[in-house]
């Protein structure tokens, strides 16, 4: 079992509580970074950024305040899944440990894993009208990114065309439909979502926590937007 001073440390404030020599002792075991990724909370899914991580450990930048759960898992946009337990949390960071051992250097390089250098994508439940040709459609979105969304549509969508889609949860979306497997669409947004505000609104589309969730399928391996 990794050792307290194996871990990403909590903030600057709590560092006092260290016995001297401990922050310069673990220094060389981190590596500095700012990697968005999600978090899953017996299922439901929340965006973060890793901050420092090792081979024993995370920092987790938080946007929501940290979920509930009995499990949690880190993912990264490569897919890469890693079991992990809280040690401690600060105002918005976290500091977690791996359940298991993990190759540190497959975790740092975003070209290894099953979907290498994209972005985080979340599994949303969400419902909205989608504007195309005259026509106004329902549509559902599987999944969702900063720079696009996986939707379902029973209109047939034409390649590169520009739609706009409204929701209750979402501002409006203008985007171009990049690939299709009907009913499934992939669209690129015109306009990038930040991450924070990302965070903040795919969060409070998240279940509650104590509603049934169902297996993980691996659908976030799957094409998305």
């Amino acid at each position: 079992m990794a050792q307290e001073h194996d871990l990403p440390t909590p903030p600057r404030q709590d560092m006092q509580t260290l016995p001297a020599g401990a922050e310069l002792r673990a220094a060389p075991r981190f590596t500095l970074l700012i990697r968005a990724a999600k978090l899953i909370a017996d299922g439901r899914e929340f965006l973060c950024i890793i901050r420092d991580a090792s081979a024993t450990g995370l920092k987790v930048r938080l946007f929501t305040p940290l979920p509930e759960h009995k499990s949690l898992l880190v993912e990264l946009g490569s897919g890469e899944r890693y079991p992990i337990e809280v040690v401690w949390t600060a105002d918005d960071h976290v500091g977690v440990r791996f359940v298991e051992a993990i190759d540190v250097e497959r975790l740092l390089h975003e070209n290894q894993g099953i979907h290498a250098k994209r972005q985080v994508r979340l599994r949303i439940a969400l419902e909205g009208l989608l504007y195309s040709g005259g026509e106004t459609v329902p549509v559902s979105f599987d999944n969702i990114s900063q720079q696009g969304a996986r939707i379902e549509s029973e209109k047939w969508l034409l390649i590169n065309e520009l739609v706009r889609i409204e929701t209750s949860a979402l501002p409006p979306i203008y985007a171009k439909v990049r690939w299709r497997n009907h009913p499934h669409y992939g669209l690129l947004f015109e306009q990038t979502f930040k991450l924070d505000e990302l965070a903040r609104i795919s969060a409070t589309l998240q279940p509650a926590p104590d509603a049934q969730q169902a297996p993980d399928s691996g659908d976030s391996a799957s094409r998305a937007g």
